[in-house]
């Protein structure tokens, strides 16, 4: 080029310098500076020679330790001496008030007693050293690294371990790299000597090969990095003698990857151990190494190979072969080796005029390869307009200034090290003008061509020199408002034309033109304002651009050149983009195809190209998409689950991996399964296509399995999920006959709908596939729904208000349906404002919809992943078949449990057919509906799907944990409790800890399992006056729960029944219940009988005895005149009396005929004026979901969390059931013989009455003493405990009447029947409690019925369980009451009152 030539001619011709540069003609940019060497001469020019300035020595990285002292080595040279500075971490150190760090007279650092801790670590860092002469310029050192070795700590330590002779050993002592230098090795306590035979690793190691007797003994390594020495645990080395057998080969230290810079020692560890003691080699990319021919290898202790000096042909894989006669074993390691940077070409010293272009040049190499910045006078050179990076690493400046003077750094740096290397720019004054006359300034200065990126000046010669045959020319140029001047000379002498290259389009530039003659430069012209050209003739779309991918991961693009490239292309610019984002990248490519490395997996790229002339970038191509090749899956299926459907089968369920890590359509799914005692025999299932689910059967019966899934493509198979254990059953279910009747069914009216909910048969042991629903007006037969057997509750939707709805329940299998289960309810009017529908109320403002609205989604489905999370998908008909969507419509999700049927729905909205619902309950049925919007237009919900949670662990204990002594057995006690308020599924079992001591670890406690459907049980032999302590823990198929707090319960003193030893434990915690105040007016229970909750306080025997002959003639005399009354019922009646009564010690099914119901019992409801009868079972349901048809699901909505809002959890319906020592005899006479009440003024004052909430009373008459029902008192425990065992709670006795003195059985008086129309209720009216008289503080359930509609037939109501809380005004009165009392000559006249009572309600109940 004319520019190297002239840099060229400049540089030989030294002696006619400045001559040579005002007659030579145009230059490129950086063509007129002069390298270093000789100055330019000039006659009268005072030259300035370049200064030497340079470091002599420059910093080091640095290790050093805590408490130490450092010195960073610098030394500059330079006339004058240089100031010397540093900087840590880029910022200038004070060090002239610092008492720990100064300045050392050769300008190096030292850092007395180095400071380092957790927190505080003010000398570790980066240093760097700067050196400056004033008026000349500064330069900055390499960078050094000062580390302090941290706190001792070790990664691992010696264990204990046995040798044979011969063979090699292997201690373990490995800490930060920072410590290793500081670490060494004691022996029996003494420092241990190392030789040829015994070596230390570089990770700090002890190795021992060729173990001798002498060897064995305790070993410990010691860190001694300031401070106190930090000693590992010691360990024993013990040498075993020959044992003359052969053992297996064994690597004790394998070779690990290993980076090492070049000049420095790798150390590959490979120690190995066997009988007979194996020979150790090497081989390096699959060459043998000679070790011995080598001066640079070493083979060390035990066959570790050591490298010294290593160089960049050291790089490669090496393999440790250990063998002996019998085996082989190998294992290799990479070493990667890198380089610190090193210049190829460093800058050198240039001398130069303003206005010029000058290029500094900088080569460097390295591993990594580093990258370069730029420094000036110690201060970085941020690239601008006239400060470039050109050929990767040499720095351009454009028309130089006075200011831009200097040392000018090149600094290479990577992950090894940094280097610096520099040169001196110095900026030339003009020449002074020699005797003679100079030129005038060039005439009528023109710009003769503008284009966009270039302008042609032209002139005429200066007046002066008309003929300017020798006069050579500089046109000086910048853009409007910039003061750093660029010059551009003319090539020959004589020449009046420059074009001025490399300009910016539509962009303003003043230029002037001075011409020089053998004199000098004379004047300037006027400037000259010139605006280049906008861009417009650009390059045209590159043709046949195609793309095509070559691997997952690449993707090759290639083009044409364009048709219209308006000039030479230089270069293009390929951009590419990910499907779905908007993050376009580019890359500036010189050929016409190139190939993108590093993509997504199976994912859709765009591209374009755009084609570059000298004006810019021109017209891009059309996008052109292309989709990478697919690969095997990165990632496991998600959420499986196993089902186990008998004792052969298992059903597993999955999903596809996350979409992201598919790479690629997946084919199928690889299953493998094994036994759990068996795990090397695997057996392998494959399943093609989209399936998501796999039936295993032929399996083994009570066996444990595990279970994994892998995905494919057509690539292969991708990584597993972990494996998931099973067991299948012991024994199948029974399915050779059709299910029972559910044991409850629950109806909810709303206006256009009836919630229905129900719970299984109680006959768990009977396969269940399903339930129908049937429905209809009148009749059940008109509409019938199928749903699945784990699904407990459904809504019927769309049906008519204020309309009488049949609904029949029936459970089926293979074999057929079940005994039908019957209800009815009446839908609310549209008036009806009582209760709208929660969804209504709060669903979100939807506009008013189009004339034809949208359709909603079909196929609602519910899968269920996990206990909280289930996914939900669905079909949109309004889409085509293949179900894209292309358009902004959006799908809502909505969801809510039945139970508590107040509960509000959640909503979410989604772009596509599915949704993932997270946060749920677990074990709890879920409804879900979805509708489409799009735009105002939006559909109605579609059908609902439905799905239950899988079950969780229990997370909370079993409640209300009671303990009671046996009545009769001072040594037997009786636990009652009940189910965990948070079972999170079927409660399968019970454990029942107990301890004479609270703190003994739990594992000292003795234990007793209970079954599920369990709520008491009898523990016996314990120690009389002696202390316990209680805890229960529930479990359920996922797991054992949470224990409850510790009960304390101590046993009676003597095995006398004179002793109370019913005592009830007052627990450490307050769920239970527990010992309650006891008033004033607590009576003790008759008969001997001892009260559950408390023992009685002592009374004078002569007292006890008058109290025991009153209380035996006023039974006797109850019981004569009961017995007269009872002979006046008619046959018919004293029938049905024994029937029902019989049912207490007879059967305790629940009958579905209605020819099975006994005539009820009946109360009179003071709140409802209703009629109620009482349940016939002997055993109250403690868990209440075995209760006869309600009313409305409203009289079922639990006040207690033990509900949590999921009857169908309690499948195990608890109905007495129990086991022999929890029946009694003693229970069904009680039950059978009326009780007398006693005036409360004939017990003893001292004792009290418990305070207990109002409830419905209760004739006296031997009818009703068959079964009854208690209310809680607190109103707050729905499944409160009544006993199981009537022997051990005498709770199904007849309770006591508070009544008031002037009518003792006022509150049985018969109502007036309220005339028909619409019911009207009164205020709660006061009523006084049955307080029972052996179980006076027994919670206490109450009894409502549900109103069924008549189908043309008479149907006496049935009666619901149901918890209500007492009313304030209700307890208050009761208190009241509790003061009356009536006196015994009474009872006479209230017996014939209450005669006359029950022949009204005879009659009543016939008509």
């Amino acid at each position: 080029m004319a520019a190297e030539r002239g840099a060229r001619r400049l540089l030989g011709t030294s002696s006619f310098w400045l001559c040579c540069l005002l007659l030579l003609g145009r230059r490129a940019p950086g063509a007129a500076a002069a390298r270093s060497g000789s100055p330019p001469q000039s006659p009268g020019a005072n030259i300035r020679t370049f200064t030497p300035f340079y470091f002599l020595v420059e910093p080091v990285d640095t290790l050093s330790i805590r408490g130490s002292s450092v010195i960073l080595n610098c030394s500059a040279y330079s006339e004058p001496s240089p100031k010397i500075e540093w900087k840590k971490d880029g910022t200038f150190l004070n060090l002239v008030s610092d008492d720990r760090r100064q300045l050392l007279p050769d300008g190096s650092l030292f850092i007395s007693n180095v400071v380092h801790s957790k927190h505080n670590k003010p000398d570790e860092g980066y240093y760097q050293c700067v050196a400056t002469v004033e008026s000349l310029g500064t330069i900055v050192s390499r960078t050094a690294k000062l580390t302090v070795a941290g706190l001792p700590r070790f990664i691992s330590q010696p264990e204990p371990s046995s040798v044979y002779a011969g063979n090699s050993a292997i201690l373990n002592c490995e800490v930060n790299a920072d410590l290793v230098p500081f670490v060494r090795w004691e022996q029996n306590g003494q420092p241990l000597l190392l030789d040829d035979r015994i070596i230390k690793l570089p990770s700090g190691t002890l190795v021992i090969s060729n173990v001798t007797e002498g060897d064995g003994g305790l070993y410990r390594c010691i860190v001694e990095s300031g401070g106190p020495p930090k000693y590992s645990d010691e360990a024993e080395l013990k040498v075993l003698p020959d044992p003359e057998v052969t053992s297996n080969l064994v690597f004790l230290k394998q070779p690990s990857s290993l980076v090492r810079v070049i000049g420095q020692s790798a150390v590959l560890p490979c120690v190995a151990s066997g009988l007979p003691v194996p020979a150790i080699r090497w081989m390096k990319n699959e060459e043998a190494l000679d070790i011995e021919s080598s001066e640079r290898l070493v083979l060390l202790a035990g066959g570790s190979l050591e490298i010294s000096d290593v160089t960049e042909d050291d790089a490669g894989t090496y393999f440790c072969i250990a063998g002996n006669q019998n085996e082989t074993i190998e294992a290799q390691a990479e070493l990667t080796v890198q380089a610190q940077p090193e210049f190829l070409k460093q800058p050198t010293n240039i001398y130069a005029h303003e206005s010029m272009d000058i290029i500094f040049e900088c080569e460097v190499t390295g591993k990594p390869t580093p990258t370069v910045k730029w420094v000036k006078n110690g201060d970085m050179v941020i690239p601008s307009d006239y400060f470039k990076i050109v050929k990767e690493h040499n720095l351009q400046v454009l028309g130089l200034v006075k200011s831009d003077e200097g040392f000018y750094q090149c600094i290479a740096e990577n992950d090894v090290g940094n280097a610096q290397a520099g040169a001196q720019l110095i900026i030339l004054e003009h020449a002074p003008a020699t005797t003679g006359p100079l030129p005038s300034a060039p005439r009528d200065v023109v710009a003769s061509l503008v284009s966009t990126r270039f302008i042609k000046l032209t002139w005429r010669t200066p007046a002066s020199d008309p003929h300017g045959d020798n006069l050579t020319y500089s046109v000086f140029y910048t853009k409007e408002g910039i003061a750093r001047e660029r010059v551009e000379n003319t090539s020959r002498p004589g020449e009046m034309q420059v074009t001025i290259q490399n300009l910016m389009p539509a962009t303003v530039y003043i230029f002037r033109v001075m011409a020089q003659n053998k004199h000098g430069s004379g004047e300037s012209s006027a400037p000259l304002r010139v605006e280049t050209q906008p861009e417009v003739q650009l390059p045209g779309p590159a043709p046949n651009i195609r793309a095509y991918a070559t691997s997952p991961t690449s993707i090759t693009v290639t083009w044409e050149t364009p048709l219209s490239g308006n000039g030479e292309i230089q270069n293009y610019k390929l951009y590419y983009m990910e499907k779905g984002t908007d993050k376009e990248q580019d890359i500036d490519v010189s050929s016409h195809s190139y190939t993108i490395n590093g993509l997504k997996k199976y994912t859709e790229y765009s591209f374009r190209v755009v084609a570059y002339n000298k004006h810019g970038p021109g017209v891009s191509t059309q996008d052109v998409a292309v989709q990478t090749l697919s690969d095997v899956p990165s990632a496991a299926p998600q959420n499986l689950s196993l089902e186990v459907r008998n004792s052969k089968s298992i059903m597993i369920h999955w999903q596809p991996p996350p979409p992201a890590t598919q790479n690629g359509q997946i084919t199928g799914y690889k299953i493998r399964y094994r036994k759990a005692s068996r795990k090397s025999d695997v057996t392998e299932t494959l399943v093609t296509g989209t399936q998501l689910s796999q039936l295993i059967e032929g399996l083994d019966r009570g066996t444990e399995y595990n279970f994994r899934v892998a995905a494919l493509t057509i690539n292969g198979t991708g990584p597993a999920t972990d494996w998931l254990s099973a067991e299948t059953f012991e024994s199948d279910l029974d399915e050779t006959r059709v299910p029972e009747v559910p044991s409850s069914l629950h109806v909810r009216p709303l206006v256009t709908s009836i919630v229905v909910s129900w719970t299984p048969p109680e006959n768990q042991n009977i396969v269940v596939r399903g339930y129908a629903i049937g429905y209809g007006i009148g009749s059940p037969h008109a509409q019938t729904i199928k749903v699945d057997y784990k699904q407990r509750y459904y809504t019927i939707e769309n049906l008519d208000p204020s309309s009488h709805y049949v609904i029949t329940l029936k459970a089926f299998n293979n074999v057929g349906e079940g005994i039908p289960l019957y209800e009815s309810a009446v839908t609310r009017p549209h008036t009806d404002t009582s209760e709208v529908d929660l969804f209504v109320i709060n669903a979100p403002y939807t506009p008013v919809p189009d004339p034809t609205p949208m359709m909603p989604p079909v196929g609602v489905q519910a899968s269920i992943l996990s206990h909280d999370t289930i996914r939900i998908t669905w079909a949109d008909n309004s889409l085509p078949k293949h179900q894209k969507i292309t358009d902004s419509r959006y799908y809502t999700v909505r969801w809510k449990t039945n139970i508590p049927a107040n509960t509000k729905y959640k909503n979410a909205n989604a772009t596509t057919l599915s949704y993932l619902v997270t946060g749920l309950k677990p074990n709890t049925l879920y409804e879900f509906s979805v509708m489409v919007t799009k735009g105002r237009r939006s559909s109605t919900w579609s059908m609902t799907a439905h799905g239950t949670t899988f079950e969780l662990v229990p997370t909370s204990p079993p409640k209300d944990v009671t303990v009671v002594s046996k009545e009769g057995k001072p040594r037997t006690i009786i636990v009652n409790w009940q189910p965990p308020s948070e079972a999170n599924g079927k409660i399968t079992g019970y454990i029942i800890y107990y301890s004479t001591d609270v703190n003994a670890e739990i594992h000292d406690w003795v234990i007793e399992p209970v079954v599920g459907n369990r709520l008491t049980h009898q523990i016996q032999e314990l120690t009389l006056d002696t202390p316990y302590y209680f805890k229960i823990q529930a479990r359920n198929s996922k797991g054992m729960g949470p224990m409850s707090e510790a009960v304390q319960f101590r046993t009676p003193k003597a095995d006398s029944s004179d002793k109370m030893p019913n005592d009830q434990a007052s627990g450490s915690a307050g769920k239970g219940s527990r010992l309650p105040d006891l008033g004033s007016d607590y009576k003790p229970p008759m008969s001997g009988s001892n009260s559950p909750h408390g023992s009685p306080t002592s009374v004078d025997s002569n007292m006890l005895l008058v109290i025991i002959v009153s209380v035996g003639v006023i039974t006797i005399v109850v019981v004569v005149i009961i017995a007269v009354f009872c002979t006046r019922r008619t046959t018919s009646h004293q029938k049905k009396k024994r029937a029902a009564c019989k049912s207490v010690n007879g059967s305790h099914k629940y009958k579905g005929n209605s020819k099975d119901v006994k005539p009820p019992d009946l109360w009179i409801h003071h709140e409802r004026l209703e009629l109620k009868p009482i349940d016939k079972s002997p055993d109250p349901n403690p868990i209440m979901t075995d209760t006869p048809i309600p009313r409305n699901s409203q009289d079922i909505t639990p006040v207690d969390n033990s509900m949590d809002g999921n009857i169908h959890q309690r499948r195990n319906s608890y109905r007495g059931h129990e086991s022999e020592d929890s029946m009694s005899t003693l229970a069904g006479r009680r039950g059978m013989r009326p009780k007398m009440m006693m005036p409360f003024d004939s017990q003893p004052p001292q004792q009290s009455v418990r305070n207990t909430p109002s409830t419905d009373t209760m004739p006296a008459s031997s009818s009703q003493t068959c079964c009854t029902d208690h209310q809680d008192p607190e109103g707050a425990t729905s499944s409160s405990y009544l006993a199981s065992s009537q022997e051990e709670d005498s709770g199904q006795s007849l309770p006591t009447a508070h009544v008031r003195p002037s009518h003792p059985l006022k509150s049985f008086a018969v109502p007036a029947i309220p005339p028909p129309g619409p019911p009207t209720y009164d205020p709660a009216l006061p009523s006084t409690p049955l307080l029972s008289q052996q179980a006076l503080n027994h919670h206490i359930h109450s009894v409502k019925t549900a109103s069924i509609g008549t189908l043309g037939r008479s149907r006496p109501p049935m009666p619901v369980v149901v918890p209500s809380a007492p009313e304030v005004q209700e307890t208050t009165r009761m208190l009241e009451d509790s003061e009356s009392s009536y006196e015994p000559d009474e009872l006479t006249k209230e017996m014939a009152h209450l005669e006359g009572l029950m022949k009204d309600l005879n009659a009543i109940t016939t008509a």
